[in-house]
């Protein structure tokens, strides 16, 4: 992906950074801060499906506390590690934008069966959203959440219905906030949607 980016003109400066690993973000976290010694962005966008994985309908009573775990791990707890190592160099800066990039399957309003380990762990997802907008309040740092809907994606698969270029629309509205957009929202095609 960074060649690619490179080969179109722009400065790309790709790190490794594995999610389960408190290590590697705190190594990511301490590069970017002795590279350029800020960060005004972070998309979380890392997520894993249960169905995905074990190739069957992902079933509250099919699937395994293994997947569960997996999916928790990923999904939220790699969010949550990486907004602590990297929160701090907002904060330095009075100004950042966090993008949790969760799902409409994760609403309690919408909440139904199946795929139980993503929709818990985008759920929690959401929770840390929450949490975060009200410790951060005063600080210049928003973060939101935002439900791309169901996306041409690996996950998503080649005959969802919506292409990339218009799940990135809200991600990159919501990552290029003015100091009067919202904070601690959940956000679809641009607009507030229910928890």
């Amino acid at each position: 992906a960074a060649a690619r980016l490179a080969a179109d003109g722009f400065t790309v400066t790709p790190l490794l950074l594995d999610l389960t690993d408190d290590t590697s973000i705190r190594a990511a976290a301490d590069e970017v801060r002795s590279r350029f010694g800020r960060l005004d962005i972070l998309v979380n966008n890392a997520g894993i499906f249960d169905a995905r994985e074990r190739g069957e309908n992902a079933s509250f009573f099919s699937v395994t506390p293994d997947v569960i775990r997996d999916s928790f791990e990923v999904n939220a707890l790699g969010a949550f590690r990486v907004c602590r190592a990297f929160v701090p160099l907002m904060r330095d800066n009075g100004y950042g934008r966090i993008v949790n990039v969760s799902t409409g399957m994760a609403a309690l309003t919408e909440m139904n069966g199946g795929h139980p380990g993503y929709r818990m762990s985008k759920v929690a997802l959401n929770a840390i959203t929450r949490i975060l907008h009200d410790e951060l309040q005063g600080s210049g740092i928003k973060v939101n959440s935002v439900c791309p809907g169901h996306v041409q994606t690996d996950m998503g698969g080649p005959d969802a219905p919506r292409a990339v270029e218009e799940a990135l629309d809200t991600i990159i509205w919501l990552a290029t906030l003015r100091d009067d957009g919202p904070s601690g929202g959940f956000f679809r095609d641009c607009k507030a949607i229910a928890w």
